[in-house]
């Protein structure tokens, strides 16, 4: 059974855009989507296609800003991975050593769009700080060496870069959305 990883982007951050686990759970069943669940408090929903129709990872990304705007009175973003495409941005992590050794300073930046890679080789060579970045199956992978809060490489300095907003998830809820993916797609 086909199973999708929808992430939003910036919310639960601060005092900006809030969107609570039963919102995205009922945003996703009000679209028809099935097996809705939620992982962290930060915008991650696994699910299985249901009888919303949806036969890609886009759609399901649609489908859960569409029903998410009717419930929250607000446009929210999200980004779909499918089962296999989280797969295959785990099997082409350039940084192995830091996704076992500091898994919750490497992240992967999930575009919505296509990525620039020529404009993120321009950024890593002009990173003042030791983060290492690299780009496999579509994605920006970041390893924040000295932590992510004392980096320059901001949100916006990367989404630049990247040529498209990005969403970023550590490696530790990576890891997650794989395994809850893979266990939905057992079923």
């Amino acid at each position: 059974m086909a199973s999708f990883a929808v992430l939003l982007r910036a919310v639960n951050i601060g005092p900006g855009l809030r969107v609570s686990s039963a919102d995205l759970r009922g945003a996703a069943d009000d679209a028809g989507l099935a097996d809705a669940r939620t992982l962290l408090n930060s915008g991650n929903l696994v699910v299985t296609p249901g009888s919303s129709g949806a036969g890609s990872a886009a759609d399901v990304a649609r489908l859960v800003e569409e029903r998410l705007a009717e419930r929250v009175g607000q446009d929210v973003s999200a980004v779909g991975l499918s089962a296999e495409q989280l797969d295959a941005i785990a099997a082409a992590n350039p940084f192995p050593a830091a996704a076992r050794d500091d898994p919750s300073h490497l992240q992967v930046h999930v575009p919505f769009g296509d990525l620039d890679e020529a404009g993120i080789a321009r950024l890593d060579l002009a990173s003042p700080g030791r983060e290492m970045l690299a780009t496999a199956a579509g994605v920006l992978y970041v390893h924040y060496v000295d932590g992510i809060g004392r980096s320059k490489l901001t949100p916006k300095v990367i989404d630049r870069a990247v040529g498209a907003p990005t969403t970023a998830r550590n490696w530790n809820t990576i890891t997650k959305l794989r395994a809850a993916c893979a266990g939905l797609a057992s079923r």
